[in-house]
């Protein structure tokens, strides 16, 4: 019999079977935090939501909702079946996600989008239509080209030209890197279309990580890609998926690994697994990741070199979503924290739009290269001479020795909070025109069926 535990909340979420909508509520069990639901039909269901600390007390932010700037669906089922976005939606855009294939080069074990080898691409119009959209609906935005894998497509640095031409001034690439990694002119001519960063997959250090995550080794092209990127001065953040018993030992590893690559390496985003897509099997509790757990272990594993109060919740999206701390890599090797608090005060809630709007921002300053325009200064990873006594030295060292890191909780079909969705600011733009926040775009039921996208391979 399991322990009813204290309720901290509730909520709404969706019935991993049938996908109706029914009430949940968070309960503390032990020290550990769960969301327990109940459908009259399917019967009952508990999954861990946090575990340890920071307290999930502590991390909430209180935030006054707002709705986006334009509504193209109206609220008639409600949550999360009414996507568009519509009027029940409490956030706006910041970034947003376009499919421009569903092909891919691997055909990992672990997916959401489920990509495969063959499939046709929407065509240059399609996308063009998709920009235009954005903008109607409250763009620019930030841009991440998606798939399936985009370097499958020829025409890649005409889709960001083109985003550019038509004001989007931070486009970002999502890639496995294998085509980065073996086509250096390829790289050359992304830059030369407007590319700002490159969002890497990048899971460990170890080809064994890779054998298991994606089903062949894959260290040597990652480190490839990267080189290549640098020689471009892209900026790429390296994405590690965390699975629990595969790569969660090898997270202090990332770090090193990106620390010494920094200012190509602009910081690391980690995701820890969420079970749709590809992967859409009922998880036990040992197959989460929690935000607190992902924070801890960047702690334990870098030797103290970081803290858990340089991590803070996001000011945008709900706080369970994500955390983030910023340091500059100072001239001796230290990680400076450079995360700034709260700066309402506990007191005042943030609104929802200006979270939005400061997240937009920041990403677009400082997950692209540097601004340095002095060779030097990319070229040397360290200067043990650096004089950080003056103001201007200084400053440009926080321009081009900035690393982030970040991490992202997305929700699957057990743990769906719906308080959560409607505060998502990451959004995808559907084949029908709508624009949806992520979490539900990718939602599959317990049989692995989605609601928004229509599954490939």
């Amino acid at each position: 019999m399991q322990d009813k535990g204290n309720t901290l909340g509730l909520t709404e979420s969706i019935c991993p079977v049938c996908l109706k909508r029914i009430t949940a509520k968070r309960v503390r069990v032990k020290g550990q935090v769960y969301l327990e639901k109940t459908c009259t039909e399917h019967g009952n269901f508990r999954t861990i939501i946090w575990r340890g600390e920071p307290s999930y007390e502590s991390w909430s932010v209180a935030k006054l909702p707002s709705k986006p700037p334009v509504c193209a669906t109206d609220v008639n089922l409600g949550c999360p079946f009414d996507c568009g976005l519509c009027p029940g939606h409490r956030q706006h855009t910041c970034c947003v996600l376009l499919e421009i294939t569903s092909r891919c080069n691997l055909n990992c074990p672990v997916c959401f989008a489920a990509s495969g080898p063959e499939d046709s691409d929407p065509d240059i119009e399609t996308i063009e239509n998709w920009y235009r959209l954005l903008l109607h609906n409250g763009g620019p935005y930030n841009i991440q080209l998606s798939g399936g894998e985009p370097t499958m497509r020829d025409d890649l640095p005409e889709i960001i030209a083109l985003g550019r031409q038509l004001g989007f001034t931070f486009i970002q690439l999502n890639t496995n890197g294998l085509r980065l990694a073996q086509d250096a002119d390829y790289v050359r001519r992304l830059k030369e279309a407007g590319l700002s960063c490159i969002f890497l997959q990048f899971d460990g250090t170890d080809d064994v990580i890779y054998q298991q995550l994606r089903g062949t080794r894959l260290l040597a092209e990652k480190q490839a890609a990267i080189a290549n990127c640098a020689n471009e001065q892209l900026g790429v953040i390296l994405v590690p998926t965390l699975m629990p018993g595969v790569n969660t030992q090898n997270i202090g590893e990332i770090i090193e690994y990106a620390v010494t690559n920094i200012p190509t390496v602009r910081g690391v985003h980690f995701q820890p697994i969420s079970y749709f897509g590809r992967y859409p099997q009922a998880p036990q509790d040992e197959d989460r990741f929690t935000i607190p757990e992902v924070i801890n272990e960047l702690v334990q594993q870098t030797s103290g070199k970081l803290s858990v109060t340089d991590f803070k919740p996001p000011m945008g999206e709900n706080a369970y979503c994500s955390f983030h701390a910023n340091y500059v890599l100072m001239a001796n090797g230290e990680l400076k924290a450079w995360t700034k608090a709260n700066p309402g005060g506990c007191c005042q809630p943030q609104v929802a739009a200006v979270g939005a709007r400061k997240a937009q921002t920041f990403v677009a300053k400082r997950w692209a290269a540097p601004r340095s325009k002095e060779e030097q200064c990319w070229k040397d990873k360290v200067d043990g001479n650096i004089n950080v006594d003056s103001l201007d030295v200084f400053l440009d060292r926080v321009e081009n020795y900035f690393f982030c890191i970040s991490g992202m909780a997305f929700q699957d079909v057990w743990n769906l909070d719906l308080e959560r969705l409607r505060e998502c600011f990451i959004h995808v733009v559907s084949l029908d025109r709508r624009i949806i926040p992520f979490c539900a775009y990718n939602l599959t039921d317990a049989q692995g069926k989605p609601l928004y996208r229509t599954l490939k391979g």
